[in-house]
């Protein structure tokens, strides 16, 4: 991430820094860490009400925070590194639970549970060489969403329509919005676009990488029969879409196998999806980014015993295992030289 690097010098501005830090944890929801994209992030999730962005800045500050004070890496932190599960936390909970103060402190209470087990994930990795990306966000936002009541996130699965999922014109277009907007909740076509531009700025890859992932889970839903509501809302799209970001424009070395690879995840992550939701509709609760995480795992395990251009990290894989799992993604510049 190109952007998380290029810190201007300047003179030592704590609020400054402090609001840096908490528009790129926002902005690493996508695997992206401009602060212009965070920018662009933060104004999508008002588009979906002030309690959204509020409980996503407020989950983001809440997560960085927690991780300096327990003297996790400042690299990371300054990064964004500490605050994306903190920010989905944070809009998780609001979106089941409604703005209060009881959920304000559930809220900040949850993102730095996230911290801890951003750091305990880390670890756990690190053998594997995986990076540890929503898994903290998801075990947090999932027991609090079983042992909490309210109104779940999500309505309850939908039945299977037989042959191909016919959509409308403008039914295929807010899908295909929806599909990058779910990863902040939003269902509002506007705040799709809003995201992808924040991606543009950040990573023409990254950009191209949403739009092709959106597009592929889209056909993909279609075609295996999935309802056309659920279609529309981007229910199964946006994991997807990040798992065509991680791997096309993140992890692997950008190449015309792992763009193909990265499509295969895409179109894999969406019966996953749909499987996942099933099993989670007995306890209440929603698949989250558990398949977009678990998916993408199981590809960046895979990578390294294929023999493609791109595929492989090489031999200094085991070397940058701690930048991976404490900074989110791993160094494309030392991947391109291996």
């Amino acid at each position: 991430m190109p952007a998380a690097d290029q810190a201007a010098p300047g003179p030592d501005r704590p609020s400054l820094r402090t609001g840096l830090v908490q528009l790129r944890g926002v902005a690493q929801v996508a695997l992206v860490s401009s602060p212009w994209s965070g920018l662009l992030f933060t104004l999508a999730l008002f588009t979906g009400g002030w309690r959204i962005g509020v409980y996503g800045l407020l989950g983001a500050a809440s997560s960085a925070g927690a991780a300096v004070l327990l003297g996790a890496d400042r690299q990371g932190v300054g990064k964004g590194l500490q605050g994306y599960c903190g920010c989905l936390t944070g809009i998780a909970l609001v979106v089941r639970l409604g703005a209060s103060w009881q959920t304000a402190v559930l809220a900040v209470l949850g993102a730095a549970v996230c911290s801890v087990l951003t750091a305990a994930a880390g670890r756990l990795l690190a053998p594997l060489g995986l990076p540890v990306l929503t898994a903290p966000y998801c075990l947090v936002a999932g027991a609090l969403t079983i042992a909490l009541p309210g109104a779940p996130v999500t309505a309850g699965v939908a039945a299977r329509v037989p042959g191909f999922t016919e959509l409308t014109a403008a039914e295929a277009w807010h899908a295909f919005c929806n599909n990058i907007g779910q990863i902040f909740f939003l269902d509002n076509w506007y705040a799709g676009l809003i995201l992808l531009a924040g991606l543009l700025v950040a990573s023409r890859t990254a950009a191209l990488a949403a739009v092709c992932g959106s597009v592929l889970a889209l056909l993909t839903a279609c075609a295996a029969g999935l309802p056309a509501d659920r279609i529309t809302e981007g229910l199964y799209g946006y994991n997807a879409v990040l798992c065509a970001i991680a791997l096309a424009a993140t992890f692997l070395t950008p190449t015309p196998w792992t763009a193909g690879y990265a499509a295969l995840a895409a179109v894999a992550s969406v019966p996953f999806s749909a499987a996942w939701e099933a099993f989670a509709r007995t306890s209440g609760t929603t698949p989250f980014t558990w398949p977009f995480t678990v998916t993408t795992w199981l590809f960046l395990a895979a990578a390294p015993a294929l023999d493609r251009p791109g595929f492989s990290f090489g031999k200094q894989l085991r070397e940058t295992t701690q930048e991976n799992n404490s900074e989110k993604t791993p160094s494309r510049k030392i991947l391109r030289e291996s």
